[in-house]
């Protein structure tokens, strides 16, 4: 899987990159076909956002977070990914699961 960690207007230190790759693992134990993972850092004056577009086979995700502190953006970022990759995967497990129960009814 690509991973790339970019930020504007700030400097991504090896800090921030260790905590991302960190929560990465979160990611490929839920689907280890995963294309790429995007994240660009970014500061507005107080608010620290982070956003993040997951490539998957068959789709594209994406989420934001806005937080006063990185690293709490991050999380907040993983988390959001977290749930989506779950209802994806869910969604695409439900439909041959249904395909394949409709085959045995019906030949």
């Amino acid at each position: 899987m690509q991973f790339q960690l970019s930020g504007q207007q700030i400097e991504v230190t090896p800090a921030l990159r260790d905590h991302a790759t960190a929560k990465l693992d979160r990611l490929t134990r839920l689907d280890d076909k995963l294309k790429s993972l995007a994240i660009v850092l970014s500061v507005d004056k107080l608010q620290h956002r982070a956003d993040g577009t997951l490539g998957v086979i068959g789709a594209t995700l994406h989420a934001e977070a806005t937080e006063a502190d990185m690293y709490a953006s991050l999380d907040v970022l993983f988390d959001k990914l977290v749930a989506q990759l779950r209802k994806y995967r869910e969604k695409v497990a439900d439909k041959h699961q249904r395909e394949a129960r409709e085959e045995r009814q019906y030949g």
